[in-house]
């Protein structure tokens, strides 16, 4: 069994009125084939914690750890990061001019796992992968999200995942602007690599929505940049009819 542990995690970023703090110490523990949903209004510090397990150069850790069965995950590079199992599918995922989803496609699998896929199974592999994500082939030969649209974009996002396979993924409001056909499909993808392959899921979210398709098994609550309340799924249902104003008014 894997673990990805976040211990007293602090992180700011540089302004222009100078360095800002987004997370005051945050502690989370995820194993493999756990799902775990981060909730909380906006500026809560979700995104900030998702980029800074990337290893975004825009986010700087002050304090505290964060190891991925005992290394330390904020001593690797990006890459590295990649390939020791941790995948980030973005909120806003960006264009590639000139580069084909096919060809990022294999050159990823070729630097995650140290050898390029033999062609014959590689191909039926994203074949298979994209009919489930109820993708045109035609997409492989297309820049990478260049004129996607939004569902387009998190579809790809996905097929990244189902195919690199790593061992835990940070999903970043995967459901943002997605309309509810989409939703169900890039949710039934996540819910297939996580069968599959025991993955660890974080899964940031304003809304309850997407917790009707990828039941979490822990719901932690954000607000200003620390762990407000942790729970069960109930949770996100309280949230769902309360909304955020009990932590806010609290001063959470």
């Amino acid at each position: 069994m894997s673990v990805l542990e976040i211990k007293d995690l602090k992180v700011s970023i540089d302004t222009d009125a100078g360095e800002k703090e987004i997370l005051k110490g945050v502690d989370l523990t995820i194993k493999s084939g756990e799902i775990h949903a981060i909730m909380g209004p906006n500026g809560s510090g979700k995104s900030t914690l998702a980029y800074a397990i990337a290893g975004h150069p825009r986010y700087n850790v002050t304090g505290g750890t964060i190891t991925l069965d005992g290394e330390d995950v904020l001593e690797m590079s990006v890459d590295e990061r990649a390939k020791a199992g941790l995948f980030l599918a973005m909120q806003y995922p960006v264009e590639i001019p000139g580069v084909t989803v096919s060809n990022f496609l294999r050159t990823a699998k070729t630097a995650v796992s140290g050898e390029a896929p033999k062609i014959r199974q590689w191909v039926g592999d994203v074949r298979e992968a994209m009919d489930a994500l109820r993708m045109d082939p035609a997409f492989q030969e297309r820049n990478v999200n260049e004129g996607f649209s939004g569902g387009e974009k998190k579809r790809n996002e996905i097929l990244q995942m189902e195919l690199l396979k790593p061992s835990f993924a940070v999903l970043d409001e995967t459901d943002s602007g997605l309309d509810v056909d989409a939703l169900r499909v890039v949710s039934e993808g996540v819910n297939r690599v996580h069968e599959a392959n025991d993955l660890g899921v974080l899964l940031i979210t304003h809304y309850t929505r997407i917790l009707r398709y990828i039941e979490p098994d822990f719901v932690h609550v954000f607000v200003d940049g620390r762990v407000a309340e942790r729970g069960g799924k109930d949770l996100a249902v309280r949230l769902e009819d309360e909304g955020y104003d009990r932590f806010l008014k609290a001063g959470v």
